[in-house]
């Protein structure tokens, strides 16, 4: 397993990070949040998780192994996939997460684009006493799930930062895909910044 990647950050696209590691460009997909931190040319180090397919090999990073364990975690669950638990990690901190499965919040878990109702009910059940108590400690239980994440906008804001744009530049993408962020019921933060970038390179 490779447990995680060290090197400078050698490009940087919607879902991806490519890490230098030892002349070997390592091509990891991240979630915005974290795609947000990095910047082309700076030195990174980010846990990752190997996902092993018939027809495919392909690393998830993190911003630390505390994020790498509960993805790894959430992949045991029925019906859960790793795009969907980098999803759910990209929408809730991992103590915001075990905070909601500790309150039995499934209106926190619907939250997460492509879980419904019954989804939560399924992850609520089988996270039971397995995600642990909140590492922030007693008072994250109760302050944990009910924090807001980061809303569409601001994840869309910060992955642009991160992939070099503009702060003026960050905000007219914002503003262009709005519309339609405004008509989907669950924004997807991946499908608007392929827009965002699309609008960008127009306006160029």
């Amino acid at each position: 397993m490779i447990a995680f990647v060290s090197g400078q950050v050698a490009a940087l696209a919607p879902d991806t990070a490519v890490i230098e590691v030892g002349g070997v460009g390592m091509a990891v997909q991240c979630a915005p949040n974290t795609l947000a931190a990095l910047r082309i040319g700076k030195p990174a180090r980010l846990s990752t998780s190997l996902v092993v397919r018939e027809d495919s090999l392909t690393l998830y990073g993190f911003a630390d192994d505390d994020e790498r364990q509960v993805f790894e975690l959430l992949q045991t669950v029925s019906g859960v996939g790793p795009r969907l638990a980098q999803t759910m990690l990209a929408v809730h901190a991992p103590d915001a997460l075990r905070a909601a499965v500790a309150a039995g919040d499934e209106k926190a878990l619907t939250a997460v684009p492509g879980i419904g109702k019954k989804g939560a009910q399924r992850l609520l059940l089988e996270l039971k006493d397995r995600l642990g108590a909140p590492l922030g400690g007693a008072g994250a239980v109760s302050g944990g799930a009910g924090r807001a994440a980061p809303s569409w906008s601001e994840q869309l804001h910060a992955a642009l930062l991160g992939l070099g744009y503009a702060t003026r530049e960050a905000d007219e993408a914002v503003a262009a895909v709005t519309p339609q962020a405004e008509a989907a019921a669950e924004p997807n933060v991946g499908a608007l910044l392929r827009s965002a970038l699309q609008s960008l390179n127009r306006t160029r």
